[in-house]
């Protein structure tokens, strides 16, 4: 039987996340059993741990993560997700497509690209206008990679307390060091402004330059992902620190199309009509078209039907950019 020091070091190392420590108190455990003449024990806990010891060698090399949940004062500055959405759900343009596959790639590979002193492409910079998948980019590689994604909180992070915003963006970096992931910036222009702007507020370029050293100096396995709307006023700094810069667009006529397909693939829906709709929607965001389409499958749904009516995604868009307009 385990002794009650040992069972307290099993019950700390789990609740601080201690993997190594688990599997060696597992070990003392085992070892205490065959001395005491219990040796099928002893061999049943020897399994468990190298089952153990060999799923944690997986997660290093790029396997699954188990979904960590941020404790303490990072609980309120990372908001823990583990999404299961992939590349192939999302409608991109082609050079989209291709610098993400990239990504994935060289991020499976990185151990084999440091044996040559070469590090994979994992700090991003997704700009474009709202609705175009940046956000969804995050969860698509979280996805692919069976990684917990983190999203930043921004009401969390910066406060009016000179320095103790700088230090929160410490513990965020620290905490890509410790746990594996795809940490979210998202509407990163909340830091990521011009420093030399005319509402310069001095905190703020205080946060930026900590942010521009603590990501220049970040050596994690982590993907580090900033997203926002607003290109026009990021800090020029910024592209330089970055590995990759991805701009986000309105989808095209054929990616509309792909996209109402994509949508409404559960029902019927004629090539024409594809066509036709696909042009009806131009100007329209990715998120936008989603949201007509849903309220088309809704009418055909209650109607119970299997097929898509044309003007019934004609006035859903039409509706939708009423409202738009109306908000403007």
């Amino acid at each position: 039987m385990a002794t009650a020091q040992q069972l307290k070091s099993l019950l700390q190392s789990y609740s601080e996340a201690d993997g190594e420590m688990f599997v060696s108190v597992a070990l003392q455990i085992a070892a205490h059993e065959a001395r005491a003449g219990k040796g099928k024990l002893a061999t049943e806990i020897k399994r468990l741990v190298d089952d153990i010891k060999t799923k944690q060698k997986q997660a290093r090399v790029g396997g699954s993560v188990p979904i960590t949940r941020p404790i303490g004062e990072l609980s309120a500055l990372l908001s823990a997700t583990y999404p299961r959405t992939k590349l192939s759900e999302m409608v991109l343009a082609p050079k989209q497509g291709e610098a993400l596959e990239l990504v994935l790639h060289e991020y499976r590979q990185q151990a084999k690209l440091r044996e040559h002193g070469l590090s994979a492409c994992r700090k991003l910079l997704l700009v474009g206008p709202p609705g175009v998948g940046k956000t969804m980019t995050s969860w698509a590689l979280a996805g692919e990679l069976k990684l917990p994604h983190f999203t930043v909180q921004f009401h969390s992070l910066i406060t009016k307390y000179m320095g103790e915003t700088a230090a929160k963006l410490f513990a965020i970096f620290e905490s890509m060091r410790h746990t594996r992931g795809v940490y979210l910036f998202d509407e990163f222009d909340a830091i990521g402004s011009m420093r030399a702007g005319r509402n310069d507020v001095g905190e703020i370029r205080r946060v930026l330059n900590s942010f521009l050293q603590f990501l220049e100096q970040d050596e994690s396995d982590s993907l580090i992902i900033a997203a926002t709307n607003l290109e026009a006023i990021l800090d020029d700094a910024l592209f330089r620190r970055f590995d990759d810069f991805i701009r986000y667009q309105l989808p095209g006529e054929q990616e509309l199309r792909s996209l109402i397909e994509n949508r409404l693939s559960a029902f019927e829906i004629g090539k024409h009509d594809l066509n036709q709709l696909a042009t009806i929607a131009e100007g329209l965001s990715h998120a936008e078209l989603c949201r007509a389409c849903d309220q088309a499958a809704k009418q055909a749904v209650l109607a119970d039907r299997r097929t898509i009516e044309t003007g019934e995604l004609r006035q859903a868009i039409e509706t939708l950019r009423e409202r738009k307009q109306s908000v403007r």
